[in-house]
């Protein structure tokens, strides 16, 4: 259990937000700074799965000031795990989601930070720190890209409909989302794999994706982004009645959602 010994009064989730944001937005200015240094890569899983140096302070600075101004937080982090905490609330946090990306120099990933209560997220920030957008949601409080409303994805039929995902780092997990990826693309518009999961969640949120799935994601990689989709008005879901997780995250817009969801069930795309 992540929350030991007795919970404060829990924070709004206007002031997780705004954390969230500022911390988001200082993170983005670190990897601005560092993102040119000839900085050390390492692997972790997988020769695949890559992680530098940045990554890692990044982190740390999040860290450090999540310690600072809420010491009774429990936080999770992608570099360096869990701290457990007392106040209730959790906190996921994604330094550069798409280190792939960062490291060949492609403008596509994102400092992803997300406010978990009572195992609910209430409260997220995702930065592109070369773009300089910036996404945000509280629960109930509706999916922004700084102060303008996310419109959600385009109604559009399966058809019609082009939509994103992401490959994992085992290669025969690979090979199998390989051939799912081939069965359905004949059966859409077309597919996108842009490297940064909380980036993809957000594009279909500002409706320039239609859908996206992916297996094996960790919560830090999909907490925030399924918090944005959702309150932008996208369906989130796991398959097969589950909530979203590592075994799979989907979202899409209302209407193309169960068509969708219910082709990808068909072809076993959560089998993998």
């Amino acid at each position: 259990m992540w929350c030991d010994g007795s919970v404060t009064s829990l924070p709004s989730t206007t002031s997780l937000v705004d954390l969230a944001t500022r911390l988001a937005l200082g993170a983005g200015e670190l990897i601005r700074t560092h993102r040119h240094d000839h900085f050390a890569v390492d692997t972790k899983s997988t020769p695949t799965d890559v992680v530098t140096e940045v990554d890692r302070g990044v982190e740390a600075y999040i860290r450090d000031e999540l310690g600072r101004q809420r010491p009774d937080d429990a936080v999770l982090g992608e570099e360096a795990g869990g701290r457990s905490g007392t106040s209730g609330v959790r906190w996921f946090v994604d330094p550069i989601d798409g280190t792939v990306n960062f490291v060949l120099g492609l403008p596509q990933y994102a400092v992803s930070i997300a406010a978990e209560v009572d195992g609910r997220i209430v409260a997220a920030c995702v930065h592109n720190p070369i773009s300089g957008e910036l996404f945000h949601a509280t629960l109930g409080g509706g999916a922004f890209e700084g102060d303008r409303p996310l419109p959600g994805p385009r109604e559009v039929p399966l058809t019609r409909a082009v939509v994103g995902t992401g490959f994992g780092y085992d290669s025969a997990r690979r090979a199998r989302q390989a051939a799912v990826a081939a069965e359905l693309l004949p059966r859409i518009a077309d597919i996108r794999r842009l490297g940064s999961a909380a980036l993809d969640l957000c594009a279909v949120a500002a409706g320039r994706l239609d859908g996206y799935y992916e297996v094996g994601l960790n919560p830090w990689d999909w907490s925030a982004g399924v918090l944005i989709a959702g309150e932008a008005g996208c369906v989130v879901s796991g398959l097969r009645e589950r909530a979203p997780g590592g075994r799979m995250t989907a979202v899409a817009g209302p209407k193309l959602a169960s068509e969708l969801f219910a082709l990808l069930e068909e072809l076993g795309a959560d089998d993998v």
